[in-house]
């Protein structure tokens, strides 16, 4: 049993299939020693987050399944093999693995190849996905004294969606904490019709109407200049700070093995076994759902991709789940102070249309509950 991906979704599958007794051995690839945690990381541009906090190393899961550090370059679903290259020094180089079901839970890539002179300017482009450049946007934030800051959201779907909004309202936040908020113009570009999710769209337009930040919606942008970026009805907008999201997709190899192109096909939210390979199964991000790219959908989809397995291992365990979520989008604080308030919004699809719910009352509890939230995760699927 092979899984691709150490992150919620790909933790979530090994640890329910070990809870539903299946005996076999499980190897998690992982493309990096630890894990980085997304859901608080835009408070990191605050000072409000730290890494120690919400970065995890793999040694506990290692007490119950194997661990291979490497990149994944290739799957072979015919001949049932993955293809991995890196991993620690003292055993680098080059790694295959034979499965009897392989579940692919790598992420995302975040791919800005498709905008012009991306690969000349990438080091002007910074944002709250990564940590190096999450560094280098907090370095930016709270050292430029005056200027122009550029957020931009891609066309969805893209992981965690309210992360442009949260981007915004915490660099306005910090701003007014170091009292040149004033010596700032913060705008807001969005590829798509409104700021995601569309549940609270409304609530963040208030917010930023009395923050000060310009919205321009069903603009994508199609150009990185030096300074500049261009939209695709050709406005030109002027940045000294440039936080962009670059569009997501799954990783090339998916697309290589014939899985999928953009995403990894499914069959459906339930059965997330490949169309053509009953072995093959997608979970979290990478997944061709029909749903947000955020972590509990990603933890979702985990327990439906193990409940199939144990379903045809002929296992009676099956993990209780359903595609519903809460979640909490951090607004920031416009009184002068890092302690930054959320709102709370969801969606349940058990039902059609899903129902939505929100309270638009921003408050520090959800900025709390966020955090307990997380953090209990982290406990769940890395032991600490």
């Amino acid at each position: 049993m092979v899984i691709v991906g150490g992150g919620i979704a790909g933790l979530a599958v090994a640890k329910t299939l070990i809870e539903g007794g299946l005996n076999a051995e499980i190897t998690v690839v992982t493309q990096n020693p630890h894990y980085f945690a997304g859901p608080s990381r835009p408070l990191l541009l605050t000072n409000e987050q730290s890494l120690d906090r919400i970065v995890r190393g793999y040694e506990e899961v290692a007490q119950k399944v194997k661990v291979a550090v490497g990149t994944v370059y290739a799957v072979n679903p015919e001949e049932r093999k993955v293809k991995y290259v890196g991993g620690y020094t003292s055993h680098g180089g080059a790694g295959e693995l034979s499965y009897d079901y392989l579940v692919l839970a790598p992420g995302v890539v975040l791919d800005g190849s498709g905008i012009a002179g991306y690969a000349e300017n990438r080091g002007n482009v910074a944002n709250v996905y990564d940590p190096g450049r999450i560094s280098v946007l907090n370095n930016r934030v709270w050292s430029a004294e005056r200027g122009t800051v550029v957020v931009y959201a891609p066309k969805v779907p893209y992981r965690c969606a309210p992360a442009p909004t949260e981007t915004a309202l915490l660099i306005d936040a910090v701003l007014r904490y170091r009292g040149v908020r004033d010596k700032f113009k913060i705008v807001h570009i969005d590829a798509n019709d409104k700021t995601q999710p569309p549940v609270i769209a409304d609530v963040v337009s208030q917010i930023y109407a009395k923050a000060g930040i310009e919205l321009v919606t069903n603009q994508e942008i199609v150009e990185i200049g030096k300074n500049y970026v261009v939209t695709k009805s050709g406005e030109r907008y002027q940045y000294d700070i440039l936080a962009l999201l670059e569009p997501n997709r799954a990783p090339k190899f998916v697309e290589e093995a014939g899985l999928g192109k953009t995403w990894i096909e499914v069959r459906s939210p339930q059965d997330l076994r490949h169309p053509k390979f009953d072995d093959v199964l997608a979970a979290g991000d990478a997944a061709g759902l029909p749903l947000p790219k955020n972590q509990e959908i990603a933890y979702e989809s985990a327990l439906f991709a193990a409940n199939k397995i144990l379903e045809m291992e002929g296992l009676t365990y099956r993990a209780s789940v359903q595609y519903a979520f809460l979640g909490w989008a951090y607004v920031g604080n416009q009184e002068g102070r890092l302690e930054s308030y959320a709102v709370m919004f969801g969606l349940d699809f058990t039902t059609q249309p899903p129902k939505p719910q929100k309270d638009p009352q921003p408050k520090t509890d959800y900025t709390k509950a966020k955090d307990r939230w997380e953090q209990s995760y982290l406990r769940q699927l890395f032991g600490y």
